[in-house]
């Protein structure tokens, strides 16, 4: 069928290649902004470098006709005074705006000299000026050579020997570190359609590759589900990672369906046979009745009836465990009471057996009263089948559990049968007759009870040389009484 989304491995390649992608471009704005302020600092400190050189040489005293403002390689200077008069000029410039000075150009191309400036000036032996700490920067633009172009200006302040305060700005052309930011970017942008690419080929390649395994795991199933053969597997991959995990679930859960179904199978072939015997019974009695009313044995008819009854009960039962069922809300039942309720109202046996009872009081446990009940009634029905002369029931407490005891004097059950023995329809005494060892459902109904409570049920010896049958079920915690 169809996918909506794609396969796992487009999705994955789209999603890979988008990541990188978005990356990519966030680490480029990132690189670029980080290029541009580096530049526009390296051009600031070029036409900082330039202005406080020429500042240092009017506060030593040099004439403005004997600043060499032509050797500044292409960084155009200009120095206006306090007035605003521009005082000197780089020869290549030709207008300048938005550089911070007060002053509006263009550039006049003789620079203005005040009366009592001349060249003697430079003979006399003025007093050392200052230059200003601080610098002022701003971006405008120049006319250089007859290009005008985009400039960043550094403005210093200085003080000549004579007392006169003026402003030397400097620029440094911009347009170097713009082509050099614009030179990265298309570099950056030529760049990311091949490295997306190779990263989308990877990503493609390295997720089929990983995905491979999947694909064998999906066909083993699928030839599983056609064929109804449960003891195949799946493929292990021997990557030891999360597909392989994948896998050996899936093998687990094989083999518990295989183990389910197997069981199931032998349930209701097992069942089958239990059940023919009765009906082929009941039928054979009432053809006879039949024929001959004078024959028919009204006792063994019911007895086959009720046995029967008792035996489909018990599979539907069994049915119902094994689906999960839960017949009511778990309640606090009182152990001590249900074990004396079903002692006084069990009817009295063909067999003359002694019962002793050892019950201790204030033992509660949670789950269904009923179905307790019946595991009770089950071992008793099992020592009454196997015990000589006596039966012994024991309840108290041990380790935060209520433990059960229910024992005989019979011949007990071997160590090797101990766990067979709560599989279903199965009888050790093989020469018993149907009617006296049952169906061999007791015991198995019995186990599965107690773990569909939170408990387990073992057998061993008895103290009396017969079987000892021991359940252990949680205990609830008792609540402190109040204090008066």
């Amino acid at each position: 069928m169809p996918r909506p989304f794609g396969s796992v491995r487009a999705r994955a390649t789209v999603g890979a290649t988008a990541v990188v992608a978005v990356a990519l471009a966030a680490a480029g704005l990132i690189v670029v902004s980080l290029l541009r302020a580096n530049l526009a600092a390296h051009a600031d400190l070029r036409a900082e470098m330039t202005a406080r050189q020429i500042a240092v040489k009017l506060a030593t005293g040099t004439p403005y006709r004997r600043l060499d403002l032509d050797d500044t390689e292409e960084r155009p200077v200009q120095i206006v005074d306090s007035a605003g008069r521009v005082r000197a000029v780089s020869e290549d410039l030709q207008a300048i705006s938005g550089s911070g000075d007060p002053a509006t150009m263009p550039v006049p191309r003789t620079a203005v000299l005040l009366p009592g400036e001349d060249d003697d000036l430079e003979e006399q032996l003025p007093r050392p000026g200052r230059v200003s700490e601080g610098v002022r920067h701003a971006t405008g633009r120049a006319t250089v050579y007859g290009r005008t172009a985009q400039y960043r200006f550094a403005a210093v302040e200085a003080t000549t020997p004579a007392g006169e305060a003026v402003t030397v700005y400097a620029g440094a052309a911009l347009s170097t570190s713009r082509d050099a930011v614009a030179v990265v970017g298309r570099a950056m942008l030529a760049g990311l359609p091949p490295l997306l690419g190779v990263v989308a080929g990877v990503t493609w390649l390295v997720t089929r590759r990983a995905l491979r395994p999947v694909a064998a795991i999906r066909g083993e199933l699928v030839e599983i589900t056609a064929s109804g053969d449960l003891a195949r597997r799946v493929p292990v991959p021997r990557s030891w990672d999360e597909v392989a995990e994948l896998a050996g679930t899936t093998n687990q859960t094989l083999a518990a369906l295989e183990r389910s179904v197997t069981r199931q199978r032998g349930f209701v072939a097992d069942a089958a046979h239990e059940l023919r015997t009765p009906i082929a019974s009941l039928r054979t009695q009432l053809e006879v009745a039949a024929a001959h009313p004078r024959l028919l044995d009204v006792a063994e008819l019911t007895h086959d009836v009720v046995r029967l009854q008792h035996l489909a009960a018990d599979l539907l039962l069994l049915a119902r465990l094994d689906a999960g069922d839960a017949p009511a809300p778990p309640e606090p039942v009182d152990m001590a009471e249900l074990v004396r309720d079903e002692l006084r109202r069990r009817p009295a046996g063909a067999r003359d057996l002694a019962i002793e009872a050892d019950v201790a009081d204030a033992l509660r446990v949670r789950g269904s009263r009923v179905r307790l009940a019946r595991v009770l009634s089950n071992l008793l029905d099992n020592a009454e089948r196997h015990a000589a002369a006596s039966i012994r029931v024991r309840l108290g407490p041990q380790g935060g559990a209520a433990v059960l005891r229910v024992s005989d004097d019979g011949a007990g059950v071997p160590p090797d049968d101990r766990e067979r023995i709560f599989e279903r329809f199965v009888r050790l005494d093989e020469a018993r007759s149907r009617d006296d060892g049952g169906a061999g459902l007791g015991l198995a109904i019995t186990h599965d009870l107690v773990r569909a409570h939170g408990g387990r049920i073992t057998v061993g010896d008895a103290p009396e040389g017969g079987a000892l049958f021991e359940v252990r079920l949680p205990a609830m915690h008792r609540r402190p009484e109040a204090r008066p």
